[in-house]
């Protein structure tokens, strides 16, 4: 197996163990906050496909990314991430549509890559956090990882099962 295929093979489980954590929650279950400040399931749904959205964009890669719908950026900022009662918001649905759009561009994106197109320097400024193009594509699972966690402990304030429980329900009755 080469660097593509073990990154696109991360990218992918991490989309699909995000998408576990959210099959059995609600529309309303997204604006729970993991603690008082954190921000809500919902704005982290959002910035995680802005920030899939810019920072892939900004490699000109081959394959163009779908276009965020109008005033979804500053929905998302930080300015309205701790707005509360939070309004204004895209259904569970939408977010994941949106997301797997994005998804599937990045990994459409990496099959047209060589594993030594990956070793080409980041442009921009996100190479102050990663150094190279296969380290860019490989930050979008660090992203996704740290924002599941707090799905995690949404999931437990809902008294939902964790995700342990979701992959396996027997250990439930253990």
């Amino acid at each position: 197996m080469g660097l593509k295929e073990a990154i696109a093979r991360i990218l992918i489980q991490s989309h699909e163990k995000n998408n576990l954590l959210l099959a059995d929650l609600s529309d309303a279950d997204l604006f729970v906050r993991p603690v008082p400040g954190a921000n809500h399931i919902a704005w982290q749904l959002g910035h995680l496909i802005i920030q899939e959205y810019r920072q892939m964009n900004s490699q000109e890669l081959k394959i163009d990314y779908p276009c965020l719908p109008i005033g979804f950026e500053e929905q998302h900022s930080e300015s309205t991430a701790s707005v509360n009662p939070p309004t204004g918001f895209l259904s569970k649905r939408a977010y994941q549509a949106l997301g797997a759009k994005m998804h599937e561009t990045t990994l459409a994106n990496l099959a047209a890559l060589s594993d030594a197109d990956l070793e080409q320097p980041v442009k921009g400024d996100w190479g102050r956090f990663m150094r190279t193009l296969g380290d860019l594509f490989l930050g979008r699972n660090r992203s996704s990882q740290g924002h599941s966690g707090q799905f995690a402990m949404v999931r437990l304030a809902l008294g939902k099962p964790s995700l342990l429980e979701v992959l396996d329900p027997t250990r439930a009755a253990r």
